[in-house]
Formats: C-alpha cells, sequence, structure tokens
C-alpha cells in the first residue's frame, strides 16, 4: 500500500513461449527465471498482493512454491501467440477487483531490483500520474540512424539531428525495457494501455534491463547476475 492506496502485482506467463521454449521456468542462474521477479517482488514495501497469470499448471506450480499467489488459471484463449498483451492484465483485474493501483512485472526481466519496482510506483503516486513505465537509456542513438529509400539514399531517423554536429551535445532517448509497467486501474480500465501522453518514465541503468528472449540472453544473465550481486542489487 502506498498512501492508503492498495497495490497489485501481476506476473504474466504463459507456456507457449516460441524464441526459447518454457523460458519462464527455464533454470536461470540457479534458479527458474520467473523466480527472480517473484523474489524481488516480495520484497516491495507497497505491493500487497502478488499473483501469477498463467493458464500453464507447471508454471503455475513452480510461482507457487516461491511464494507467488496463483489465484486463478488463464482462460486458454489469453496465452496465444497473436493475444494482445493487454488482455491478460484486463482479466486479472476483472478476477481481483479493489486495488488502486496494478503493477505489471514480466519474468523476462530477471535483473530488475525491488528498487526499481518500488522507484516506479513512487513515481507514479508522488506525481499524480496514471501512469509510469520503466525505460533504459539508448546505447545506440537515434540521430545516428538512416531509413534505407528506394533509390538505395539513405534518411535520417531522425531530421532535426543535422543541426548537430558533436555527440555530446545529442539529448537523451529512451527505449522501453519491459521490467515495470505501473499504472491506476481505474484509468487503466479505460485506457486499456500503459502509454499515454500522460505516461511518466523511470530509468533503469542498461545492465539491471535485461530482457530474455533468445539463448543468448541467459548467457549474458549469467555474466551479469556476479556484478549485481557484489552491488547487493540480486
Amino acid at each position: 500500500m502506498i498512501s492508503g492506496r492498495k497495490v497489485l502485482a501481476v506476473i504474466p506467463a504463459r507456456g507457449g513461449s516460441k524464441g526459447v521454449p518454457r523460458k519462464n521456468i527455464r533454470i536461470a542462474a540457479g534458479k527458474p527465471l520467473i523466480a527472480w521477479t517473484i523474489e524481488e517482488a516480495r520484497r516491495s514495501k507497497y505491493i500487497d498482493r502478488l499473483i501469477l497469470s498463467s493458464e500453464d499448471t507447471e508454471i503455475m506450480e513452480v510461482a507457487s512454491r516461491y511464494g507467488c499467489e496463483v489465484p486463478f488459471q488463464r482462460p486458454a484463449e489469453l496465452a496465444l501467440d497473436d493475444t494482445p498483451g493487454m488482455d491478460p492484465v484486463l482479466h486479472a483485474l476483472d478476477e481481483m477487483p479493489g486495488y488502486d493501483y496494478l503493477v505489471l512485472l514480466q519474468p523476462t526481466s530477471p535483473a530488475r531490483s525491488v528498487a526499481d519496482i518500488d522507484g516506479c510506483i513512487e513515481r507514479c503516486e508522488e506525481n499524480h500520474a496514471k501512469a509510469c513505465v520503466s525505460v533504459v537509456k539508448c546505447q545506440q542513438h537515434p540521430y545516428l540512424m538512416f531509413s534505407p529509400q528506394r533509390n538505395f539514399s539513405l534518411q535520417r531517423l531522425v531530421p532535426e539531428a543535422v543541426n548537430f554536429h558533436r555527440r555530446q551535445e545529442y539529448p537523451d532517448f529512451f527505449l522501453l525495457n519491459g521490467a515495470v509497467y505501473v499504472a491506476r486501474t481505474e484509468w487503466l480500465l479505460q485506457s486499456r494501455a500503459f502509454l499515454s501522453d500522460e505516461t511518466l518514465g523511470y530509468e533503469m541503468p542498461e545492465e539491471r534491463s535485461l530482457d530474455i528472449d533468445i539463448e543468448e540472453d541467459f548467457r549474458r544473465f549469467e555474466l551479469t547476475r556476479s556484478h549485481l550481486s557484489a552491488t547487493g542489487y540480486i
């Protein structure tokens, strides 16, 4: 709870991942991938209830073993390859009414810390915002990007980049890193999206913004975990 407002956290984890089969419960740095998210979310000082949304009984069992509530089984039609990402979120809100904030935590962001989770919630509350999402600074700057044209010429992705001659003068650009999504539930039910002109950003460092999508990402997490442990984030 934050400022008297109740907070529900949802971990969405379907069984049919394609890039890495069964990746949500694949062992990553010594434990199932989903366990990293569960353990950090349970350390939050604001989350009142942490639940799983999944259609997969094995994922449900693993999540429960690591301390995540499994109050329902997601309908199979909400776990298809082409299911919009918001549909399971809205389903969870229908199943679990009475909360002021919803926090969405993807299990594919194992390096995210409780400080990131609580920081995103705090930014939303302190600024009276409708939503706040985690972002990471672009490593490849958009001012250096071009799109190819039919005649093989290159067109700047950001036209105003022509006015900047020194990289040190470039403004910051950010990407969604998929680690933390926070929104007021009443607004979320109406907007049916986390992103709008009213959404705030919460910056996370590159080292905690890893998104597990392919086999190589598991190896990257193994390599970065020791550094994160040394700094107290895992």
